[in-house]
């Protein structure tokens, strides 16, 4: 009786392990046939427009597929990108980025670099701007919930602020709206240069 039920959990095991091996593979597929284009097979980014997706939050990535599939984050392309994709195939999607080996960005002006820690550390208490830190954490590394930052694109950062600010991105953290429409120009490009070169 023993060994037969040592027997049906070893047949479990071996089972839940092979699936979990076709849903890695199948997201792996998946990032072949279309994500590769513009976020890299290791979710590098091809470009500055593109952001990184190599060590984001699998729950985030998850979140951030089905807002696109909704319509509740706009973008024509990853609308599309996402239209056919089910739920299981999103978490699957974020497992496989968040597996993969974040990167970061070297400093090109250490100035501008040195204000955007500023803001990131400590906000502005003149213009009611809040530390980074204070949602994302003191390194960028956010939460299931919030977005990893670190590392991030710059550009890609400086147009997500711009878009928070707009509002032409909601379907976030509304509090996003408010810190966005306080920074100024300069702050935007500051702390984007700051923060893609955290780890």
């Amino acid at each position: 009786m023993r060994a037969r039920r040592l027997l049906a959990l070893a047949l479990l095991a071996c089972a839940g392990h092979s699936a979990h091996a076709a849903d890695a593979a199948k997201a792996e597929e998946i990032v072949q046939g279309r994500c590769f284009i513009c976020h890299g097979m290791e979710g590098e980014a091809a470009s500055a427009l593109y952001p990184r997706l190599a060590g984001q939050h699998a729950d985030y990535i998850a979140r951030q597929l089905a807002d696109f599939k909704s319509g509740r984050r706009k973008s024509d392309t990853m609308s599309g990108m996402a239209a056919d994709l089910s739920a299981e195939e999103m978490k699957d999607l974020g497992a496989f980025f968040q597996k993969k080996p974040a990167t970061r960005s070297e400093t090109t002006d250490a100035d501008l670099a040195g204000v955007g820690r500023y803001i990131f550390t400590k906000g502005n208490t003149f213009s009611g701007v809040a530390a980074c830190v204070s949602c994302h954490g003191p390194k960028g590394h956010g939460t299931p919930q919030l977005p990893r930052l670190a590392g991030q694109q710059a550009l890609y950062l400086e147009n997500q602020l711009k878009q928070f600010n707009t509002r032409e991105r909601n379907n976030d953290n509304a509090v996003m709206h408010s810190i966005a429409s306080r920074l100024t120009e300069l702050e935007v490009k500051a702390v984007s240069s700051y923060i893609s070169t955290l780890e």
